[in-house]
């Protein structure tokens, strides 16, 4: 990290970020102020409620209490957390401009409200404050005429995943590769095109990774050395990267995507970039023509950017933050000891002792010590985290510029800043917009044992209510991650939410595979997984939840398998019912290994195939019990494979022609999505549909 100490630098809002924020504020602010129909809904205050304010540019000293005297951020949170003592309602103004973190914002148990009063983080009015990790660079200084490359300084040290352009991530500097070029082997790859034998010669060759896209994994592995035609990669991360399932070397897709990036002699692209951390110089090309210095060019300094965690013997409670702007981290995990995805931002860290000797081949495609692994299996960490947490709502905020998932909800310790995961209940996230993120614009629950089988009852993850956001563009670079991922959850309400422009899946619930429900999976016996893990008597914590309203579109871009809506793993009472998928690459609804007690009612699923898709090809996988009823589906029929053995139900669903929609579809389609009053130009115009503005249809 750039420096260790806690404290904000007052920065006030650089020339070139306030040109790019006004160019941009159509696109990725919401239409939204302190007036809004949402913000209108929260209590009236308490009587002794109190108003602090605060500003890039305040002062670290005082009671905050004089608008025209406000204080620093931090000074400003201490403040609110002496006043929550005293159980009044405590409000924070914030002035618009950049807040630049040092260190990440953490918020504890005296930091939330007390006996159900509210400590409230706002927006001043007509402002949009941005809490961020990032820091401004400037000073750019032509470093290859001929290429039109530039390079500025950074501090010696800070080293980053990202970079964000004008309020987007550009790429890193990559050299695409031809399954021709290379073979995989044991301990990295073998270069077979002699092309390639100048990599052995690059200054920063120790810097480089070998990304591989599966059939849904994104897996970057760093490189140790290049010598010769052989590419050593670094360990243990390279094993973890060859056994298991969709694996490196033998991928369920017969090409998998490969290439190797993070040197500066790949930088040959415009957007493209690489920075040195050793020589503290950050090389970028900017489009032919552009200046960089004209360009509001940001490089993350933190790997999260707000903690909002207690225990789960004193909880955190009753936090608000309306109106807010989070931006600037890069998550570096990866960059030190890979990257190693299993699925949806589930991956093997560290060494396995019990790894055989030979499993480049023996677990390639998956082998008894690696069902033993399952439970190790770590999380992405957010960006913006809450754990052991209760009463905490995001309202009306932006999300963006972010390098790994953005909002993280009762994840598994790991995944925690704190070291205290789960325990997440009574969540609102409300009207806010995820876009220009690197992973999950919002994950809820952990995957380990005590996400489903909790060991303390106060870890369960319950309701949890994720409407009227809308998540575009994340997953950026964790292509596996999708839009929102809701894992063991009991009473999760994920409406009315717009998913779009993803490369995996737009909504997924559920984790396991059903293999730590009731009696555990025939599958997984037949593995050997149960030689190792518990087998379970009774349920998880997944269940009675809703998806409903959703408006998902424009989602698979680069994966094949899964589907846009999509669950895993027993849910009883769990419904997914009236959401609208367009523009989706394969399949549609996507129940998979161990789906079971779900109702699926009243979906209309326009140009998929197939729309939808029960997985239950395998004896034992216990996808079953399931009902689809009254779905409307223009293409692509069901895979439904042994339906009625299962009780996988088929009642009513129509095949309809989406120019002559039935009312009851156009009721769905014209209701899908974020509500009129908190769009932003960033969602689909539902009214402009044409089915939407003549309902000429017959039921």
């Amino acid at each position: 990290m750039m420096t260790t100490s806690h404290q904000v630098r007052a920065v006030p809002r650089e020339r070139v970020r306030a040109r790019r924020a006004a160019a941009a504020a159509a696109a990725t602010a919401l239409a939204l102020t302190t007036a809004s129909p949402l913000a209108a809904s929260a209590a009236a205050p308490r009587d002794g409620a109190r108003t602090l304010y605060a500003a890039p540019d305040g002062v670290d000293r005082g009671l905050c209490r004089d608008s025209a005297r406000p204080c620093s951020l931090l000074r400003a949170k201490s403040v609110a957390s002496r006043e929550a003592i005293a159980a009044r309602d405590v409000t924070v103004v914030l002035a618009d401009g950049v807040y630049r973190l040092d260190a990440p914002l953490e918020f504890g148990r005296r930091d939330g409200g007390r006996r159900g009063a509210t400590t409230t983080w706002e927006a001043a009015p007509g402002a949009t404050p941005e809490i961020t990790g990032a820091r401004q660079v400037t000073g750019w200084r032509v470093d290859d005429a001929d290429a039109g490359v530039y390079v500025a300084d950074l501090p010696v040290g800070l080293d980053t995943r990202q970079l964000y352009v004008d309020g987007r991530a550009e790429p890193r500097a990559s050299l695409p590769l031809d399954p021709s070029d290379l073979e995989l082997t044991p301990e990295g790859l073998h270069l077979l095109d002699p092309d390639l034998s100048y990599l052995g010669d690059l200054p920063d060759r120790q810097r480089l990774e070998f990304l591989s896209l599966g059939d849904f994994t994104t897996r970057y592995s760093p490189v140790a050395d290049v010598v010769g035609d052989r590419v050593d990669m670094e360990q243990p991360t390279w094993d973890n990267q060859t056994w298991g399932y969709d694996t490196v070397q033998q991928s369920f897709l017969a090409a998998p995507t490969w290439s190797l990036e993070n040197a500066r002699a790949f930088v040959d692209e415009p957007g493209e970039w690489s920075v040195d951390p050793d020589a503290g110089e950050l090389y970028y090309k900017p489009a032919d023509g552009v200046d960089p210095d004209g360009l509001d060019v940001e490089v993350p300094t933190l790997e999260s950017l707000v903690s909002i965690s207690g225990t789960y013997d004193a909880p955190v409670t009753g936090l608000t933050f309306r109106g807010l702007r989070f931006t600037g981290t890069s998550w570096l995990e990866p960059s030190r000891s890979g990257y190693a995805n299993q699925q949806n931002g589930t991956f093997l860290s560290g060494e396995y002792d019990y790894r055989p000797e030979d499993a480049f081949t023996s677990c390639a495609r998956g082998c008894e010590a690696f069902e033993r692994a399952r439970n190790t299996w770590k999380q992405e960490p957010a960006a913006v985290q809450v754990s052991a947490a209760r009463r905490i709502t995001f309202e009306g905020s932006t999300f963006t510029e972010l390098g790994q998932s953005a909002l993280g909800i009762g994840n598994d310790a790991n995944a925690t800043r704190s070291g205290v995961g789960l325990g997440a209940r009574d969540v609102d996230v409300l009207a806010n917009v995820f876009t220009e993120v690197g992973g999950h614009g919002i994950v809820v629950g952990g995957v380990r044992p005590d996400a489903h089988h909790p060991s303390d009852v106060r870890m369960t993850n319950r309701d949890v209510v994720l409407r009227d956001n809308t998540v575009r563009r994340v997953a950026t670079e964790y292509r596996d991650n999708s839009g929102i991922l809701s894992t063991y959850v009991t009473g999760a309400q994920i409406l009315h939410n717009e998913v779009a422009d993803v490369s995996y899946d737009g909504i997924d619930t559920g984790f396991g595979w059903g293999s730590n429900d009731p009696g555990g999976s025939d599958e997984y016996l037949r593995r050997g997984y149960y030689d190792w893990n518990t087998l379970y008597t009774t349920p998880t914590t997944l269940r009675d939840n809703l998806v409903a309203g959703n408006l998902v579109h424009d989602t698979k871009a680069a994966f094949a398998d899964g589907g846009s809506v999509y669950n895993l793993s027993a849910s009883p009472g769990s419904v997914f019912e009236r959401n609208y998928l367009y523009d989706v690459s394969g399949v549609a609804l996507y129940l998979d290994e161990g789906t079971r007690y779900t109702t699926w009612r009243q979906n209309v699923l326009e140009g998929t195939s197939p729309w939808v898709f029960t997985n239950a090809y395998s004896a034992g996988n216990g996808t079953a019990d399931n009902l689809l009823e009254s779905n409307w589906y223009t293409s692509g029929g069901a895979q439904v494979p042994n339906a009625e053995e299962r009780n996988n139900r088929l009642v009513d669903n129509r095949l309809v022609d989406p120019e002559q929609y039935p009312p009851g579809a156009v009721d769905v389609i014209c209701e899908a999505g974020v509500s009129p009053d908190v769009r932003t130009d960033l969602n689909a115009d539902v009214d402009a549909f044409p089915v939407c503005a003549s309902a000429d249809g017959e039921d």
